[in-house]
């Protein structure tokens, strides 16, 4: 298929040629034979994987390739799951983030994650934003109301709601309260943002903005993306990561550039994925 011509749904494919190059190439995210078991069933085994500074990775495969729990190991979210055991390496830079010393509340505000459905705080619109800013001791009143009112402006809300900031937050609209959750996010001033398919559960034009924001990142944040819609990772993503299941776990298949995947695949089984014969 030409890149140039329209994805299924009616969103353009996103012109390969055309898409802005990532400001900082380098690795800043690196896993390596990294396995995951809930209780004695594995999630996923052995994925290594380098994500690139201020890129956008997306993450594809069939459901139950262990994609989402990859994710939330990366700020070890997996933490608060019972008989869930991460093994292997993930690092941060230069620093190894599955030790036993290591800062977890530090490390989530440093690694963000948004969940697939839009879950905002039963509280007000700002108090979604400032909560977070006082669990990590950012408590000056114009501090706080500048980084609040920055979050919001970043993801195209704060114009939608700066008059009605004590609303209840589950007043929003789905794709508002998306947002929402992505400017609670970037409040904390995050290296890192995790996405498990941000919006799957959003109509099409609420998904299209969001889509829009996401690839606004570019050059700002480093982002991993879980997605089902290859559309949409061709039309993002800098890099995708491709999962499958294999002897009973998820595994990643084959990595590289979203030119490389999706034109140029070394796997057959990448290819298949790709041209819809498989999964």
């Amino acid at each position: 298929m030409n890149p140039n011509d329209s994805a299924p749904g009616g969103r353009p494919w996103f012109p390969l040629e055309n898409k802005a190059p990532c400001c900082v190439p380098e690795a800043q995210l690196v896993a390596e034979n990294l396995s995951l078991h809930y209780g004695k069933a594995p999630a996923f085994r052995g994925v290594t994987l380098t994500v690139n500074k201020r890129c956008i990775t997306a993450l594809v495969g069939p459901s139950g390739c262990g994609k989402s729990s990859f994710l939330m190991s990366l700020n070890r979210l997996t933490d608060l799951i019972p008989g869930c055991h991460v093994s292997g390496s993930v690092r941060l830079g230069s620093e190894e983030i599955l030790g036993a010393k290591v800062d977890v509340v530090g490390l989530r505000r440093r690694i963000g994650m948004i969940f697939q459905k839009p879950s905002p705080f039963p509280f007000s619109i700002v108090k979604n934003l400032t909560v977070p800013l006082w669990e990590h001791r950012v408590r000056d009143r114009d501090t706080v109301e500048a980084l609040v009112e920055q979050a919001l402006t970043d993801v195209g809300l704060w114009a939608e709601v700066k008059d009605r900031l004590s609303a209840p937050a589950q007043s929003l609209s789905g794709g508002q309260q998306q947002r929402l959750c992505l400017a609670r996010a970037l409040v904390l001033k995050p290296e890192v943002l995790l996405l498990d398919e941000p919006c799957s559960a959003l109509d099409p034009l609420a998904s299209g903005v969001v889509e829009d924001l996401i690839a606004s990142f570019r050059g700002r944040y480093t982002v991993l993306v879980v997605t089902h819609n290859l559309a949409q990772a061709r039309r993002i993503a800098d890099d995708v990561a491709v999962f499958w299941v294999r002897d009973g776990a998820g595994q990643l298949i084959e990595s590289g550039s979203v030119q490389q995947i999706f034109e140029a695949p070394q796997e057959e089984l990448t290819r298949s994925y790709m041209t819809g014969l498989r999964g």
